[in-house]
């Protein structure tokens, strides 16, 4: 009974994270989490393959029609079950949503530059290039002079508005599965995975994607306890390590995410790096120092510490008094 519980939770926190961003995601969820023969089947998938952006993603890749309603979801899972779960396991939500550096560059902008970026989950590192894009974050400021898109995130609480861009002196990242920029079949399944009614995120994916064409960024294969050793090692003469991430940590087994929380505070106190997380509240709970955060919000943290709850799509940012 457990198990079915989680899951229905996970799909009602996915529906209030969509509310107001998808309609039909929000729906999606809901349906599923009122639905025991969905429930069912989700509960055989691996507990990191029961996400929704995944599931969704990946009935959406075998017909199901978005935004549409939830019966056409409901069918091809069920119908299509084997070639549904084909591509969920062999598939994964690499996003790398670049909307999302308007909650990551004021955090950025704390630290000491230059800046030696390394990414844990890069996909195609789309997030790799803070410095290329200009910044809005109404109504307390903005950044402008990269000659990139603007990205905006509608601020609260006491933001510090950067006065500049991040200098990137060297980025590279790692991931289980990294993106070629380059491959056709690649770059569709990310569009893919862009929300139905979201057509501005699909135009900005598309942008990101000719950023970093032009100066593809050096991505490792594989697990990141692995190399992340190596990519500090190669990271630390040209400027200032900065570990981060954003919606990745979830993809690792709750043990997982105790070993990485510990590597990391571990790496911070030894002097070795900064560490940027943008996660969602209950994948490193350590990390809220106590406080309550919404449902829906991710967690914005500079070394361990909270500094802001932020839309996890980057529209929002509420910095922390």
């Amino acid at each position: 009974m457990l198990l079915y519980d989680d899951v229905t939770e996970e799909y009602r926190d996915f529906a209030t994270y969509a509310a107001g961003d998808s309609p039909c995601f929000e729906a999606w969820a809901t349906g599923v989490a009122g639905d025991p023969e969905v429930l069912a089947w989700l509960g055989t998938l691996p507990p990191i393959k029961r996400q929704p952006n995944l599931v969704f993603a990946a009935a959406r890749w075998h017909g199901a029609v978005a935004p549409g309603p939830y019966a056409g979801l409901r069918r091809v899972l069920l119908e299509q079950e084997a070639e549904v779960r084909a591509t969920v396991m062999a598939r994964a939500t690499q996003t790398n949503e670049v909307g999302r550096l308007a909650n990551l560059v004021p955090v950025m902008a704390l630290v000491e530059g230059p800046l030696a970026l390394i990414e844990v989950g890069a996909s195609a590192g789309l997030c790799l290039f803070p410095d290329r894009y200009d910044y809005d974050w109404p109504p307390h400021g903005g950044l402008r002079g990269s000659g990139g898109p603007v990205l905006t995130a509608r601020a609260t609480g006491p933001l510090p508005v950067p006065d500049r861009h991040p200098e990137v002196a060297w980025r590279g990242g790692v991931d289980l599965n990294p993106l070629d920029v380059s491959d056709p079949d690649a770059m569709a399944w990310l569009e893919n995975l862009v929300w139905p009614e979201q057509d501005e995120r699909r135009r900005r994916l598309r942008t990101a994607v000719d950023v970093a064409l032009a100066d593809p960024p050096a991505l490792r294969t594989g697990d990141l306890f692995d190399h992340l050793p190596d990519l500090l090692d190669e990271a630390a003469p040209h400027g200032t390590p900065v570990v981060f991430h954003s919606a990745v940590i979830a993809y690792l087994e709750e043990a997982e995410r105790r070993r990485f929380h510990d590597l990391m505070t571990g790496l911070v106190a030894a002097g070795r790096c900064r560490w940027i997380s943008n996660e969602g509240r209950r994948v490193l709970p350590a990390l809220t120092g106590g406080r309550a955060f919404p449902s829906g919000r991710f967690v914005t943290a500079l070394d361990g510490v909270a500094v802001a709850h932020s839309h996890g799509h980057g529209h929002a940012i509420a910095w922390l008094g």
